[in-house]
């Protein structure tokens, strides 16, 4: 049987629940998949993806989908700027991004389905990382997020390493949903934004005293394991553990990973290069706390170098209702052109950036008009994304917006379609379906297809 009619078959067993009468457990399952998935070529390729994920939703008007010719109450405080590339301009407060607009690319065009109502910003998370309609729970997604999909199908071909972390935790709709806890991402938890702090991740410790060095064969790791197992068994997180959640132990103990989290291997002057809070007002009058993420960046890209095959970074919080031109220039704009510059051109000089795909976008947009305090509310209909790496060409803009980036005018594209392109480059079979907990089988994208414009 070759692969193909092996995930044909077990699809079909899937939906019509024969999968007991075979006598097949999980871990069989697993291996099954494992056997058809490997086989195809471009999942064997070391590729990978960082979403910068700008949660809140920054403003299509402020960075990449600048309107000068509008009114003032539409077009806002801010000038735009000429890129690298002729024609382009975006926001001035991104004048580093700007210099390396031949590195990557804008769509303009984004939109959210209009069945999908008020989406919020705990729904459009869920939008924008699962390709699905948002559930009833804003706090837990319905469906498995991007990232645990790629764990469920390419975390065997790199057992060493995790295939999908967050930095620093979960958001809502990044959870593995129906996919079970072993395609859930490695969180960092900790944050490595101080300057002069050592960059620890609480969960490569571990438990109770142990350390490494007493777990290193083989045997006596999986002997500490089994005593951590039986800690925690009243909670029910080990009862279904089999030997790709032992896979996962070892991963996190592994020489690999605790090098990729090791910050003091990287020169001073690159971790200057892409920046810290400390250089930015320390806190934003409307906006929450000063973000604290421009080291995030350049964890992430320590991440694909090791071999993670996702990273989600959490940029939070762009949620502008009220003095958004202030909290943009004093908060957010300078960071992100810093860090965003940073890590485009850091991967570019490595020969990572052929192979790592960047996706710097939010749950949504912002409103056309400013409010009556200054700000700019959510907006569903108009939002963009920055897209690089990963063979897309540089310096190119994909479809457009109306004069008051209101609505999406020329090749609209929508969430679903960045995720095929994401999961096109990553190898990842988008049609492939899972059982939710109910037994219905949903597909890992129920539509879109990927931005070829960009390529």
């Amino acid at each position: 049987m070759n692969p193909d009619e092996l995930r044909m078959d077990r699809r079909g067993l899937l939906k019509i629940g024969m999968l007991g009468g075979l006598g097949l457990c999980l871990s069989d399952i697993l291996r099954l998949q494992a056997r058809s998935e490997s086989s195809n070529p471009s999942a064997r390729r070391m590729t990978s993806v960082i979403i910068l994920h700008m949660r809140g939703g920054p403003s299509q008007l402020e960075t990449w989908d600048m309107k000068p010719d509008a009114p003032a109450d539409i077009r806002g405080e801010f000038k735009p700027i000429a890129t690298k590339v002729p024609g382009i301009q975006i926001c001035e407060l991104l004048p580093q991004t700007a210099r390396i607009m031949d590195k990557w690319s804008i769509v303009r065009s984004l939109q959210h389905l209009a069945e999908y109502g008020d989406v919020s910003h705990s729904r459009g998370d869920q939008v924008v990382f699962t390709g699905h309609a948002p559930g009833a729970n804003d706090s837990e997604n319905a469906h498995p997020s991007m990232g645990s999909v790629v764990a469920r199908q390419l975390q065997h071909l790199d057992p060493a390493m995790p295939a999908y972390v967050m930095v620093p935790r979960m958001i809502p709709g990044t959870g593995s949903a129906y996919l079970g806890r072993v395609c859930q991402p490695f969180e960092t938890m900790a944050d490595p934004a101080a300057k002069k702090v050592r960059f620890e991740v609480p969960n490569l410790g571990m438990p109770r005293g142990v350390s490494v060095d007493q777990v290193a064969d083989r045997r006596r790791m999986l002997g500490a394991f089994d005593r951590v197992r039986r800690e925690v068994d009243g909670s029910g997180m080990f009862e279904a553990m089999d030997s790709y959640q032992r896979q996962a132990w070892e991963m996190v103990t592994g020489p690999r990973v605790r090098q990729a989290f090791d910050f003091e291997a990287e020169p001073q002057a690159l971790r200057d290069r892409y920046g810290y809070p400390a250089q930015y007002t320390p806190r934003l009058r409307a906006g929450g706390d000063n973000p604290g993420w421009n080291q995030r960046l350049l964890l992430a890209r320590r991440l694909v170098e090791a071999g993670v095959r996702l990273v989600t970074v959490d940029l939070r919080w762009w949620d502008t209702h009220d003095d958004n031109f202030w909290a943009l220039k004093n908060g957010f704009l300078p960071p992100f052109d810093q860090s965003y510059s940073a890590l485009i051109e850091d991967l570019d000089q490595r020969g990572l950036l052929d192979t790592t795909m960047v996706v710097a976008w939010g749950e949504h947009g912002r409103t056309p008009r400013v409010n009556a305090t200054a700000g700019r509310d959510h907006w569903m209909s108009a939002f963009s994304a920055a897209m690089a790496g990963g063979g897309i060409k540089g310096g190119r803009v994909v479809g457009s917006t109306d004069s008051q980036a209101a609505i999406a005018k020329d090749n609209p594209k929508y969430p679903q379609d960045v995720l095929a392109t994401v999961y096109r480059h990553l190898g990842v079979d988008s049609t492939l379906q899972y059982l939710d907990h109910s037994g219905r089988p949903h597909p890992v994208l129920p539509f879109g297809k990927p931005i070829d414009e960009l390529f």
